[in-house]
Parts: structure tokens; sequence; C-alpha cells
């Protein structure tokens, strides 16, 4: 950048005003430079996120499974209308024979039945040299027996080690004081003594004051052989919770009577065991249950049938009696009366039977409902038949219920309403139908009264033989109307089916884990460790305050930049006079071309330039020492005043004895000449500071200070001044009213952003004037050129460090990719 010699505010537009002084809050470039700088650390986190997702994956992560079953559930059959209104207990849902199956399947009455007659309290695992597998029991070489009388300790591991053909027990060292009874589902306590190994054979019982158990060989040899077994006991209750938070039950959306029963688990083969063996179990118990009123009156029809069975016995010796003493022939002119007779018999008992069955199906009703499930209703008339059977239904569903549902539950409660409502709606026409029969038998007696006037001319002789007749022929009729009954309801018995029906049974198919999902844990790992490093860099980029981009500088301060100095190789500050041909020479050389655009060339005499920057370390006195020095190789006259009293430097580079400088000449000690050095170029002279006094302030601001500086320029061409570190001391802005040019010098990456303000304020508000910038220590680590307006750089021959220098990877990475475009 070549600045220009007068900078006025007219010139800058309103909205640059408002940025003067304002920098970056981010460096966006600089932070990509510096994760780009950093590249292999994000690769060796890679490879450590990977390998250690692996690890994890491979180890230590228990994958979970699912195995499911399908089914379709038949609707009930039940005509009672009044019962649809139950859709109200199941969720105002149509398929509530579903909904019921679903609710028995994650009831715990269910599941207690299930868990007790398999055993699934025992928990089977085995344990590699890092990982614990859990497995189902077929793939156990043994089985567990426990005594359910006898106390067990639960959630403790016990671990069986194959030995000479049986097993060697292991319990931890530390054992509860309570032990669990599986008979009675409680605790007790128990003296906890730990056992030492104990080796047991199979079916050989294991026994302690917690444990008593014995192992059975598995009859199927599993697929692996496994030299250790751990198991562990859970009470029921802690079993149950597990299962009912592991089945999950849905309906096919197209057709609601498709059951789909999942359940999941650590081993496929048991949840593949534990779907089918419960399906099964749910089968019997409906089928169970569908039969129930078909049993019931298969009892009571047996137990009528031995009764009526004595009686027709008794009733065909009476006869056999009568014939054989009496000696009775037949009457063929009473054939018609005694045909008339058996007909009104056989119907009259057939009413009997239904009034016997109405006052107790009336006694039910009244006192103990219980009863009607075992009354065989066979009364024709279709109303009632219909209201006795759906309360029975209604009846079988509230029993169902009641293994679901607390007694005082909404559902409860509305069932035994649906009840009481049937009942109600049951009775009017029960006492209909009692009064039509009754009827109907009135009439029938007095019809057989008459025909049994007829038989009164007869014989007594005979007319006992037809009495005894009439008697075993009812007998016979109904006792063979019962074995009808008897034969239709065996019938149904024999070729009932449930309303569950398995469609596809659970399987073991190789089907994979479906949890936790690890395929992402290897990305989410590597990107957490890949975070890491970001954010730090981030963090440090945030709280890192430092210039470190000469164009934000320019922008922010709108203070001419003189120049950009590389940085240097060398040790001491005489770079100019060391290096001439390096490339940090010239840039000096272009700071000594920019300078005439800060003072006025038409001024007489001597031009005084003078040096400072924020604080110490920025290269003040090193950027001091080389402007003289190429000032001074260009034929002109300088001398170089080494005014930071406090911190004395100059002399070290030049060789020159400190003990006499500006502080002996300050203070009166000694003359002008005695404090003037030459050097090894003759147009350069140099003045150190000399010992550090106690009032450097009062010194610089002296007149003896000013008349130095006035004689000086009428000798010399230029008198560089190094001053004070205007961010700690005020000498400089002092000074700045006596010279002709000011040079502030800021360092790459090391100045702090906030430490320009001063200068910046004193610029624009113009009680500084006559300022420009070097920019000091400029370090691009991507190539050639400092980046900002100069062609000055590495890389092409033409400066000294040329002759060894490499270009960076990406660089040299980026030229080979032009050049192949190039040939394109």
């Amino acid at each position: 950048m070549i600045p220009e010699k007068n900078i006025s505010e007219k010139h800058i537009h309103t909205e640059e005003k408002e940025k003067i002084g304002t920098f970056e809050f981010f460096d966006i470039e600089h932070f990509l430079r510096r994760v780009l700088k950093n590249w292999y650390w994000f690769l060796i986190l890679a490879f450590i996120g990977y390998l250690g997702a692996f690890i994890y994956k491979r180890y230590f992560v228990q994958y979970f499974y699912a195995s499911k079953i399908s089914l379709n559930v038949s609707k009930n059959t039940s005509s009672y209308t009044g019962a649809n209104s139950i859709n109200f207990i199941w969720g105002q849902s149509s398929n509530s024979e579903g909904l019921l199956l679903e609710r028995l399947l994650k009831s715990r009455t269910h599941n207690e039945e299930l868990i007790k007659s398999l055993d699934l309290f025992i928990n089977y695992t085995t344990k590699g040299n890092i990982k614990t597998t859990y497995l189902s029991k077929s793939d156990s070489p043994f089985f567990l027996e426990v005594d359910k009388s006898h106390p067990q300790i639960v959630n403790i591991p016990i671990t069986f080690i194959r030995k000479n053909g049986g097993y060697e027990v292991n319990l931890p060292e530390k054992l509860p004081s309570t032990a669990y009874i599986y008979n009675t589902e409680s605790f007790v306590q128990v003296k906890a003594v730990h056992p030492k190994p104990q080796f047991i054979k199979f079916n050989e019982w294991y026994e302690m004051p917690y444990l008593k158990f014995k192992i059975v060989k598995n009859p199927i040899t599993p697929a692996k052989k496994l030299d250790n077994i751990i198991i562990n006991l859970r009470t029921i209750e802690q079993t149950i919770q597990s299962i009912l938070g592991s089945i999950n039950v849905q309906f096919d959306k197209e057709l609601p009577s498709i059951m789909y029963i999942t359940k999941k688990g650590y081993n496929v083969n048991s949840t593949v065991d534990f779907l089918n063996n419960t399906v099964k179990v749910l089968i019997k118990k409906r089928m169970e249950e569908r039969q129930k009123i078909d049993k019931n009156t298969l009892a009571f029809i047996k137990k009528n049938l031995s009764d009526i069975k004595k009686r027709l016995d008794s009733s065909t010796q009476a006869l056999n009696k009568i014939k054989i003493n009496e000696k009775v022939t037949k009457n063929t002119s009473i054939d018609s009366t005694l045909s008339a007779l058996k007909s009104l018999d056989e119907e009259k008992q057939l009413l009997l039977t239904k009034i016997e069955t109405l006052n107790k199906a009336k006694n039910a009703l009244n006192k103990n409902i219980d009863e009607m499930l075992s009354l065989p209703y066979d009364i024709s008339e279709e109303g009632f038949s219909t209201s006795v059977n759906d309360l029975k239904e209604l009846y079988n569903k509230r029993e169902l219920m009641s293994k679901i549902y607390t007694p005082n539950s909404e559902p409860m409660l509305e069932i035994n309403r649906l009840i009481e409502q049937a009942r109600k709606k049951s009775i009017i026409p029960l006492q209909n139908y009692y009064e039509k029969y009754q009827q109907k038998l009135n009439k029938i007696n007095e019809t057989i009264f008459t025909k049994e006037q007829d038989l009164e001319i007869l014989p007594s002789k005979e007319r006992r033989f037809i009495d005894a007749k009439r008697r075993n022929s009812i007998n016979n009729f109904t006792y063979n109307n019962l074995l009808e009954a008897q034969i239709k309801t065996e019938m149904r018995l024999a070729v009932a089916s449930s309303n569950i029906e398995i469609i596809d049974p659970a399987k073991n198919y190789g089907q994979g884990p479906i949890g936790p999902n690890t395929s992402l844990l290897g990305v989410g790992v590597i990107s957490v460790l890949l975070v890491i490093p970001l954010l730090l860099i981030f963090i440090s980029e945030i709280l890192n305050n430092k210039i470190r981009k000469v164009s934000e500088v320019v922008r922010a301060t709108k203070i001419p930049l003189l120049g950009i100095i590389g940085e240097s190789s060398e040790e001491g500050n005489l770079t100019v006079l060391d290096k001439p041909k390096s490339s940090v020479a010239e840039s000096f050389r272009g700071v000594r071309a920019n300078l005439k655009f800060l003072y006025d060339e038409t001024k007489p005499g001597g031009k005084v330039i003078l040096m400072t920057s924020s604080i110490s370390g920025e290269g003040k006195t090193y950027v001091s020492i080389n402007i003289a020095s190429v000032l001074a190789l260009s034929g002109k006259k300088v001398i170089l005043l080494g005014m930071d009293l406090r911190k004395p430097k100059i002399f070290g580079d030049f060789n020159i004895n400190n003990k006499y400088g500006m502080s002996n000449y300050l203070t009166g000690e000694i003359s002008m000449k005695d404090i003037i050095n030459k050097t090894k170029i003759s147009t350069l002279d140099v003045v150190t500071s000399g010992p550090i006094p106690p009032n450097p302030s009062e010194l610089l601001m002296s007149d003896r200070n000013l008349h130095l500086i006035e004689e000086l320029k009428k000798s010399y061409d230029f008198v560089i001044i190094d001053t004070p570190p205007i961010g700690l001391v005020a000498d400089s802005f002092e000074l700045m009213k006596y010279s002709d040019a000011n040079i502030y010098v800021v360092r790459h990456d090391y100045t702090e952003k906030y430490m320009l303000k001063m200068i910046i304020e004193k610029y624009h508000n113009k009680e500084v004037k006559h300022l420009g910038l070097v920019y000091n220590g400029f370090f691009n680590k991507q190539g050639y050129g400092y980046g900002y307006g100069y062609g000055y750089g590495y890389g092409y021959g033409y400066f000294e460090e040329d002759v060894n220098y490499q270009e960076p990877v990406i660089i040299r990475l980026r030229n080979k990719i032009r050049k192949v475009f190039n040939k394109i």
C-alpha cells in the first residue's frame, strides 16, 4: 500500500468513519488456516474415534433383538345387541375380542402363570474375556431347577464352571441377608454364610440356607460349548415387569382381526420361545373358557342320566314283574288310547323339563347368577335363549376382565352394569315363558285326565299294567333325550376350536439386532472427537485478540501503511547491514521510499523521524536500527538516538559501550560530541541511551533534549529517535510535537487490537500528525508474498533466502493441479 501524503476526514465516508477502530470479532480465514495446519490431529482423532467405536461395538454393546408372531382373532358370536356397549370398555373399538386378548397378554395373572410354569425367572448368561452374552434356556448345557419352597437369593450371579463331567459352583463374597421364596412370593431373613466353591454333578442337589437347586442336563446338546454359565434369579414381580416392558401388541390397519405380538430381548431364541409359549397358553385358556358352558352342561347331563337310569331300571323291573305275575295280555281295543297317552306323557315331560329349567334360571337370576353357567337350556323360544346366552357371555367376559382390572375400576363397573341390565331384561321373558308353559301343562293334564277316564272300565290288573308301562315309557323317553343331549354336547366339545389362529409362529430366522443403533455410533464418536479440536481452535481464536491481518489493521485504523516487514531469520537486529540482499532488507527499502509521503520535503534542515509502538517486544528498536541503516546506505547522513531510557538496547547491536549516552548528556554530565558514536557505515552515527536514570520522563521533556534535536537537525539529514512505547508511558506523545514523521510499529500476531485504540483516536482527532504504520514480523506460511500489495517473497531466486526455500505441500499440490488443467 502506498500511503497518501495527506488524508483528510472529508475523504472518509461516513460509513467508513463508523468502522474506524473496529476490528473483526472472528477471523474465519485465519480459523480455517489453523484447521488446515493441524490436519494431522483431526486424522489421528478420527482414527481413534473409529477404533474406539469398533472396540465398543465389538466387546461392550449389548444388542437386543425382536421376534414376532401373528394371530387371527375371530369375533364373538354373541347376538346380544345391548352388549355392544361393551366396546366402551375397550376404548370404543369394534375389535373388542382382540383388545381383550391384548390385555390378557399383558395381565399379571397370565404372565405369572407363564413365568412359574416355564421358570422364566431364571436368566442364563455366559462371560467371555470381556463381554457377557445372554443365553436362552436351550443354549445352556444344563437347566437349573430350584426348590420353590426353599429360600433363594435373587439378583446375585451364580457362576458354574465346567469341570470333570460336572460344574463348580461359585458365589460372590458378599451375599444379602434376605432370600426369596417363590411359592409365597415373599422374602425371609437368612444367615449369609459365604461358601467355598463346591463341585456338583447333574441331578445332584446343591443346598445352602439361601439356595437349593439342582442342574439337569439339556437333552439337546447346544451347538456351542461353553466353559461357564452365569445364572441370575429374579423375583416373580421383577420378571413380570421385565416382560411387560418388552411386549408390544399391534393390530393390522386393514384387518383389525390380525394381531401382531412382538417381544424384545437380548437373545433371539428366548424371545421366540416366550412368544410361542405365551400364545400356546393363551389359546389353551381361551379354549377352556369357551368350553366352560358345555363342560358344565355335560356334567349336569351325566348327573341326571345317572338318576333317570335308576328310575328307568326300576320302572322296567316293575313292568316285567307285572307281566309275569299278573299274566296280562295285550288288549288291542285300547291301543289308540294308549298311543295318545304316550304322546301326551312325552309332551308333558318336555314341558316339565322346561319349567324346571325356568325355575332354576329364576333362582339363579335372583340369588346366584353363577349357577346359570351349568344350566342346559333347551328352550326353543329364541328371545329367551338369546337373552340368557348373552347374559352368560357377559358373565364370562367379566370373569376374564377380573384377571386384568381391579374390582372398582371403570371397565369392571361398566361390565357389572351391563350384566345387571341383561339380568333385568331376562326376568320379564322368563316369567312370560313360565306362564305360557304352565298353561300348556294344565291343558295336557286335563287331556290326560280325560283319556285316563276311558281306562277306568278296564280290570284292575290291566290298569296296573298300563300305569307301569306309562311310567317306564316316560323314563325311557327322558333317558333318551338326555343321551341325545349328551352326544350333542360331547360333539361340540370334540369339534370346538379356539377363536385364536396362529398365522405365522415366532421363529429364529437369523434376524439381526434392532438396537442399539450402532450404525451411527462410529460417525457420532468421530464427530465428537473432531469437534473437540475445532472447538479448541475456535475458542482460542475468539480469545486471541492479536493482530494477524494487514488488511484489517489498515481498514480499522485508517492510518497510512508504510510497509510490511517480514519475519527475520537472523538473530541480530542489523538485518539491512548483514543481509542487504534479503527480502527483509528490501522491505525496509520500501519503507524508506514511502517515508517521503509523511514529511514535508520543502522544509529546510534534517528530518526528525520518531519510532514508537504499543508495548515492548513489537520490534520498535529493530525497525529504528534498520530504517536508520537503509537511509544511511542511500547516502544520507543519519543519526540514531536511543531515547528509550528505561530499557536501553541499541548499544548491543552496534557493539558500543553504553557507559555514556543520552541520560548522561541530558543531566549535563557530558557534551553532545561525547555521546555520538561512529558505526561501520560512515554516514550512520548512534547515540545510545546510557545508564538508566531515575527520572527519564523529565529528562526527555527538558529543554536540553529539545536543543539536542535542533542541533542534530543542522548536522544530519535524518534524526531517527527510538522512543518508549506509548502504551506504557506518554513520553513519545510529547516528542511527536517536534518530529517531522512518526512511525508506529505493529507486530504480527503479537500486538493486541485494543492497544491501537489510543493512537487511532489521537490520529483521527488530529492530536498526532504525519503518522504511518510499519507492520513487523509478518510471516505467511502459505507461500510467497506478504499478501497485501507487495510482490516480495520467497521462491523465485531473487533474494538470499530463496536458495534453501521449499514451497509448502499445499502450494506444491496446488501448482501441480494447475499444470494439469493448463494442459487440458
